[in-house]
C-alpha cells in the first residue's frame, strides 16, 4: 500500500466515513491513477478534466460518475490540501427521474415469486419498513422490538439511528422465519456463522424474484423503499413523518414522492371533463 493511499484511508476514517464509502473512494482514485499510469500526486486539474470526459464517453451511470468526483475532491481537497479542488472538480447535475412504483397487486405478485422463507422475509422487511438494503442485512434479532412494535435501525446512512414501525403481519412472518432458521445474532444470517446476509446476495435475490414474477415493471431493492414512501403518502401520511421513517436528511428529498403519488393526481379532474358532452357526440 502506498503512503498516499494509507493517508487517504486515515483521513476517511477520521471523518467517520462508512466502510462502504471508504472502499468506493479508494477504488475510484485507483482507477484514476491507473488511467494515467501515474500517482495522483503527479496529476492535476488538466488530467482530472480529461478523465471526467473519459468517464462521460463511457456513458456510466450518474452515481458511478458522482462517486469518482467525490473521491477526487476528497483526495485533492483533504488529503493533498489543494485549494483548487472544488473549483476544478465540478459535480455533475443529477438527472431527475421518477421512481417506478408497484401497485399493491404487483407487490403481492412479486413476493409470491420467492419460495425461500428467509429471502421473502428480508424483502418484505425492506418494503414494510422502508429500509435500505444495507439496513435490512444488518438487522439483529434484538432490533425487533415486539413490545413497542418498532424496528431499531442502527447506524443507518449518515451514521444515524432511527426507529420505524413494525407491521403485525411482518412480525408474524419474522417469527416464522426465526422458528425455521433459528438465527443467533443476525436476523438474516449469511454463509458464515458470524456473518449476515450480504448486500449483493439480497440484490441478486431481488433481481431473480423480479424475473420469476413476470412483472413488466423493474423491481430493485430500492424500488421497495420507493413503494413504501409512495404508498404511505397515498394513504395520507404527512411528509415529515415519512422523512423521519426514511431517514432522509432533507424534507426536499422526501418531497419528490409527491410527483408519483397517484392519490392527488387521480383525484384532480382533467379540464377535458369540463367540456359539454355534446362535443363528444357524432
Amino acid at each position: 500500500m502506498t503512503p498516499l493511499r494509507q493517508r487517504m484511508i486515515e483521513d476517511l476514517r477520521v471523518r467517520n466515513f462508512s466502510p462502504t464509502t471508504q472502499r468506493a473512494y479508494i477504488y475510484a482514485v485507483a482507477r484514476f491513477a491507473q488511467h494515467f499510469g501515474k500517482s495522483p500526486e503527479l496529476l492535476g486539474p488538466d488530467e482530472i478534466r480529461v478523465y471526467q470526459l473519459h468517464l462521460l464517453s463511457k456513458q456510466l451511470a450518474w452515481s458511478t460518475f458522482n462517486v469518482s468526483v467525490c473521491a477526487l475532491r476528497f483526495l485533492y481537497g483533504v488529503t493533498l490540501g489543494k485549494d483548487w479542488a472544488v473549483r476544478h472538480i465540478p459535480y455533475p447535475r443529477r438527472p431527475r427521474k421518477l421512481p417506478v412504483i408497484l401497485s399493491l397487486a404487483e407487490l403481492q405478485q412479486f413476493f409470491e415469486a420467492m419460495p425461500n422463507l428467509k429471502h421473502r422475509a428480508a424483502l418484505m422487511t425492506a418494503y414494510a419498513a422502508g429500509l435500505r438494503v444495507s439496513e435490512v442485512v444488518a438487522l439483529k434479532i434484538t432490533d425487533i422490538d415486539s413490545q413497542r412494535m418498532v424496528i431499531r435501525v442502527e447506524q443507518g446512512k449518515g451514521h444515524k439511528d432511527r426507529y420505524v414501525m413494525l407491521s403485525p403481519r411482518l412480525l408474524t412472518l419474522l417469527r416464522t422465519h426465526w422458528k425455521t432458521a433459528r438465527p443467533k445474532k443476525w436476523l438474516f444470517p449469511g454463509a458464515g456463522p458470524n456473518q449476515h446476509l450480504s448486500v449483493r446476495t439480497l440484490q441478486v435475490v431481488c433481481h431473480n424474484a423480479w424475473q420469476n414474477s413476470g412483472l413488466t415493471k423493474s423491481v430493485t431493492m430500492h424500488s421497495l423503499r420507493h413503494c413504501f414512501a409512495t404508498h404511505l403518502l397515498e394513504k395520507g401520511t404527512d411528509l415529515r413523518t415519512i422523512q423521519l421513517l426514511m431517514g432522509h436528511r432533507s424534507l426536499a428529498t422526501t418531497g419528490r414522492y409527491l410527483s408519483v403519488a397517484t392519490s392527488a393526481i387521480c383525484s384532480t379532474a382533467s379540464p377535458l371533463d369540463l367540456l359539454s358532452e355534446a362535443d363528444f357526440q357524432d
